[in-house]
């Protein structure tokens, strides 16, 4: 299995606090792969150091072969990184294909209809609602928002933050069957995300982040089964 992204002993700072502390590790191709932690462990920050809209101060950021450390963000979605960001961050005055659109920058236009019906077919209900100011959508219909924008690049690899937040327990299923479901047309995930049960039960790979450390790894299922895990995310 090849390896897509390799993130070595970097260090990232919010001028003097140290927030990621020298952590390393890697997704390969074709895998789901979760960091997960209490809120304020690091996740978030640790995905936009990949996206490249924070710097590490040291360490190294590997995608597809390539030092990604230096390179400005929009050059990292044109090379096949997507990050779908936390709290959505849609387009609110949009209309949902608009949002979609947007989304698609980094293609030619000759594909973007291709592109919108490949969108459409996974989120029926975006289909139903691509006139609609997406402002007005629901919690768990701008998450299929976010999440279909960002497909619209066609990345390599997709970084999801905390796709659950705020949705109701039915919703996060219905995010999480969508999570596999691209896992099984091939889409390579690297998955941030507080509900630690629910991302445990799709990663391959998982690592817990703690204070800006990573305490411990191993697959999802070791994660889940682990006394320590389960008493601090699975409320075990």
């Amino acid at each position: 299995m090849s390896e897509i992204l390799r993130v070595e002993d970097i260090n990232v700072y919010y001028g003097a606090i140290h927030a990621i502390k020298g952590i390393s590790f890697h997704v390969n191709d074709g895998e789901i792969v979760t960091l997960i932690g209490a809120n304020g462990a690091g996740k978030s920050t640790t995905l936009q150091t990949v996206s490249g809209l924070l710097k590490a101060k040291s360490g190294k950021i590997t995608f597809c072969g390539e030092d990604i450390g230096h390179v400005v963000p929009h050059k990292i979605v044109e090379k096949g990184l997507a990050q779908c960001p936390e709290g959505r961050r849609i387009f609110l005055q949009m209309s949902v294909q608009e949002n979609l659109e947007m989304g698609a920058y980094t293609q030619p236009n000759s594909g973007i209809a291709a592109d919108l019906e490949m969108v459409y077919d996974l989120f029926p209900r975006l289909k139903e609602r691509r006139k609609q100011v997406a402002g007005t959508l629901s919690g768990g219909e701008q998450q299929m928002l976010a999440m279909g924008r960002a497909l619209m690049s066609h990345p390599k690899l997709l970084m999801l933050d905390e796709p659950s937040m705020g949705l109701a327990p039915i919703l996060v299923e219905q995010i999480f069957d969508i999570i596999k479901d691209l896992h099984k047309k091939g889409t390579t995930i690297l998955l941030v995300e507080q509900n630690a049960q629910m991302a445990l039960s799709v990663a391959d790979r998982a690592y817990v982040l703690e204070t800006g450390s990573i305490t411990l790894s191993g697959t999802g299922a070791e994660l889940a089964a682990s006394d320590s895990v389960r008493k601090a995310y699975l409320g075990g």
